[in-house]
């Protein structure tokens, strides 16, 4: 079958014949893959800066962010059934009996770091026309989001970030967002990226006053979709990011969205009084910055603030991805498309891994649910062109 392959000795990515899958234990499903997001790991792993194959092969498939019909299951699997479209976690457990988190089967808190990632890290990913994997790391997926459900994984980085978040906001009485409609509290996202704009729509369906702070025009389509969703969008260019409370007032919340270190330390001395700073990028190897260390540790202590970083996600910030899609599909059914934009086959995959290709969220097309109506897996004209990814 048709596999999206990284060779890191040969350095090349290519579309090669894998071997098809077989149910290997009772517990698992067979399930062909419809869709399969890109993101910016898997421009990392295109240009050989990440990724690892499994022990002993030559190459990775990549891929993790999914959407699959389910075409077998084993005999103990009762809670899928052929026909089902599904979306798979990436990380597995790393096995080790003194890691507790991955004892209880929450490997995104991994303590010795050996853990595996489908499509990144030991583990062949979703890139092929089939997959199998245990049920247990299926969630099941509404037919009615199945044209944005592509979009599950990416929105767990926010939604792993914002569970965590309950808790902290818990430790403040006046504010309770299970019975507020308005949080009364302003969130910052900085970055206008796939990961960004989901959580921008986090945020917003929790009740948030949010603004998006980027570098495209206030005048750009990605300014435009941020209002369209009633957020507020602030041009980069136009306001230091230390400065957001002027624009803003207080920054209750800052959720990071670039992986730039240099801006996210730029933006501290904007965090508010109990305000919180969520970092999701990981940065890349880059020189040494120069931070400013006691006003901001000052500030920390003085104005009650917090720091926490979030990677990859467990089960339940999977189901919780799946039921803010269908809140963002009855709330905003067009905005939340135009983040999906473009279709390709997997031959394009190069093409679309190549520096500077546009769109905001391209999606590789392995196929389509039975007795869906939508094309072929070619690539459509991008939703708000010059949208950059």
């Amino acid at each position: 079958m048709r596999a999206v392959a990284m060779f890191p000795t040969e350095k090349k990515i290519r579309l090669v014949d894998h071997p098809s899958p077989k149910l290997e234990s009772n517990d698992q499903a067979r399930v062909r893959m419809l869709e399969v997001g890109v993101c910016g790991t898997d421009h990392e792993i295109a240009r050989f800066e990440y990724g690892m194959p499994p022990a002993g092969e030559p190459y990775l498939v990549m891929g993790h962010e999914s959407l699959g019909e389910v075409v077998e299951v084993g005999s103990a699997v009762s809670d899928l059934k052929p026909g089902d479209l599904v979306v798979t976690t990436v990380r597995r457990p790393c096995g080790k009996p003194e890691c507790r988190p991955c004892q209880h089967n929450r490997p995104d808190f991994c303590r010795t770091g050996a853990y595996t990632e489908r499509g990144i890290m030991r583990r062949h990913g979703f890139m092929t026309d089939e997959v199998v994997d245990r049920a247990e790391n299926m969630h099941l997926v509404p037919r009615e989001i199945a044209d944005i459900a592509v979009l599950t994984e990416p929105l767990t980085i926010a939604e792993k970030a914002l569970i965590e978040l309950d808790s902290v906001v818990g430790r403040m009485p006046w504010v309770n967002p299970a019975r507020e409609a308005k949080m009364g509290l302003n969130a910052v996202v900085l970055g206008a990226g796939p990961v960004g704009l989901l959580g921008a729509l986090a945020l917003q369906v929790r009740g948030f006053d949010t603004w998006v702070y980027s570098r495209e025009s206030a005048s750009s389509p990605r300014a435009a979709w941020v209002e369209s969703i009633g957020g507020r969008y602030i041009e980069s260019g136009k306001l230091p990011v230390g400065d957001l409370g002027k624009e803003v007032g207080n920054v209750d919340l800052i959720y990071e969205a670039t992986g730039s270190a240099t801006l996210a330390f730029a933006a501290l001395p904007a965090i508010g009084k109990n305000g919180i700073f969520i970092f999701t990028g990981v940065p890349g190897h880059k020189a040494p910055i120069t931070l400013d260390a006691e006003p901001i540790m000052r500030a920390l202590v003085l104005e009650n603030q917090l720091l926490y970083g979030t990677v990859n996600a467990g089960p339940p910030a999977f189901e919780a991805s799946i039921r803010d899609l269908g809140k963002f599909n009855a709330r905003w059914p067009g905005p939340v498309r135009e983040l999906i934009t473009g279709h390709f086959a997997p031959e394009q995959i190069t093409d679309i891994l190549s520096p500077g290709h546009g769109g905001i969220k391209n999606v590789i097309r392995f196929g389509t649910p039975i007795g869906a109506t939508t094309g072929t897996g070619t690539a459509k004209a991008p939703a708000r062109a010059g949208a950059r990814g």
